[in-house]
């Protein structure tokens, strides 16, 4: 029998509970050494319940995140993307939609017709909200049980969901802490930005508070590995990576340590798209199956977005070749 050997997290605790304005941040080591040790379960309740409610006050920095994504994506094995023409495209969908009809699924749907390999990761419900694998589940799509089921689903050129109990249980746990603790946690932002393939992809990356644009853009031009590939960032749809459908976001796209701006400014549509006006996973699966016959436009948004998906996946898999 063999016990895991605890972590000694005082020393840290002591540095980043010191509040907002007195924590100090720890280096990329650290932080990954740290949250590994979170992850196996070798912190205790109370040192684990004082780490993320201190990091929630100070809020992570460019250094801090990148420890804890590396220590993240090491914690479970990564997937293998299909050879092809295009490298595969990550969506996160960790939020779902309550004012608007969550068209994520519309967004993989459209990409996977076109031979990108999609890869969908998130949560199967969000109490009071509209979650992508709900509309997947009434569009046919099932989510993976595994990775082999999710690896299957690719190579058959599908798009694929999986949710994050099945992608990274270790994450998946600290996700659920937030019903433990009544507040999000660092984990929350690293699901939205780690890259489960083996080799590069393209993360499709979305924020909801305007500090994380400049922390997140930080990240992928100065401390995000180049071999992992490229990442789209913009502000959220209700917290989902999909492009708003009445209006275009700015999107900044991030590939080997530059940043280019692909859309400039949010501007409102000239003309509204005729969405949904039932918000449910049903209605809204019957909409985007719409969609996709053709009987209803895309909207222009969503149609720029996949355009640009389109190109940079087509290059990444050039670059990376």
């Amino acid at each position: 029998m063999t016990t895991k050997e605890p972590f000694k997290a005082a020393p840290f605790i002591k540095e980043i509970g010191r509040g907002a304005h007195g924590a100090r941040a720890m280096n990329r080591d650290d932080a990954r050494a740290l949250y590994e040790a979170m992850l196996d379960g070798r912190v205790s309740d109370l040192e684990l319940g004082a780490i993320l409610l201190s990091m929630r006050i100070k809020g992570e920095s460019v250094e801090e995140l990148a420890g804890f994504l590396d220590a993240a994506e090491a914690s479970f094995a990564p997937l293998r993307a299909p050879d092809g023409e295009y490298a595969p495209v990550l969506i996160p969908s960790y939020n779902g939609a309550r004012k608007m009809a969550n068209l994520t699924a519309l967004l993989a749907l459209l990409l996977a017709r076109e031979g990108v390999p999609v890869l969908v990761h998130g949560v199967a419900h969000d109490p009071g909200r509209v979650a992508t694998a709900e509309v997947f589940a009434e569009l046919g799509v099932k989510a993976a049980a595994n990775h082999a089921e999710a690896e299957a689903a690719l190579s058959a050129g599908k798009a694929s969901f999986i949710t994050i109990g099945a992608l990274a249980p270790k994450l998946a746990y600290m996700l659920a802490l937030r019903q433990v603790l009544g507040v999000r946690n660092s984990t929350h932002t690293l699901v939205k930005i780690m890259q489960p393939f083996a080799g590069a992809a393209l993360r499709l990356v979305s924020y909801t508070h305007p500090e994380y644009l400049e922390t997140l853009g930080e990240y992928f031009t100065a401390a995000a590995p180049h071999e992992r590939g490229d990442a789209f960032l913009m502000r959220g749809t209700e917290g989902e990576t999909v492009a708003n459908a009445n209006k275009a976001q700015k999107i900044d796209w991030f590939h080997e340590g530059q940043r280019t701006v692909l859309v400039e400014k949010q501007t409102l549509v000239e003309t509204l798209p005729a969405l949904p006006e039932d918000k449910s996973a049903a209605a809204t699966a019957a909409w985007i199956s719409a969609v996709l016959r053709g009987d209803v436009p895309v909207p222009d948004s969503i149609a720029q977005q996949v355009s640009h998906c389109l190109a940079i996946s087509r290059t990444l898999r050039q670059r990376h070749s």
